[in-house]
């Protein structure tokens, strides 16, 4: 670990702050869907360490399930964003999103709502 890093947190500590399960955050790294950012775990032994960001792209993400939006639709909204956006921005994390239980829509700072799940469809301007 570097001197630059001076905050992590491990899987347990996540899944307590965040309220996942611990099966929920392993099949998210398994699937590449969040990833710890600090060190991944690389087999038996290893520690999963997780950033400030990457607690709040997870906190993202439960609070959008529980408004009823299915996985998939949070993965295509978060994969629409990660393409869309400037490369050495975390742009999952740069937008308001906006959820009816059906869509995810992103607000972002020009004041542009889309729907991420109709790959960034102008729903309307303010």
């Amino acid at each position: 670990m570097t001197e630059a890093v001076k905050y992590y947190y491990r899987s347990k500590e996540v899944c307590k702050i965040i309220g996942l399960s611990y099966r929920q955050l392993d099949y998210y790294d398994r699937t590449d869907f969040v990833k710890p950012s600090i060190n991944n775990g690389a087999g038996y032994g290893s520690r999963r360490m997780y950033s400030f960001d990457d607690l709040l792209k997870l906190k993202v993400i439960k609070k959008l399930l529980e408004a009823g939006v299915s996985l998939q639709k949070i993965r295509k909204a978060k994969k629409y964003l990660e393409e869309n956006g400037n490369s050495s921005d975390n742009n999952f994390l740069k937008v308001t999103l906006i959820s009816d239980g059906n869509s995810v829509y992103a607000c972002s700072s020009d004041k542009d709502i889309i729907d991420t799940l109709k790959s960034g469809q102008g729903v309307f301007g303010i």
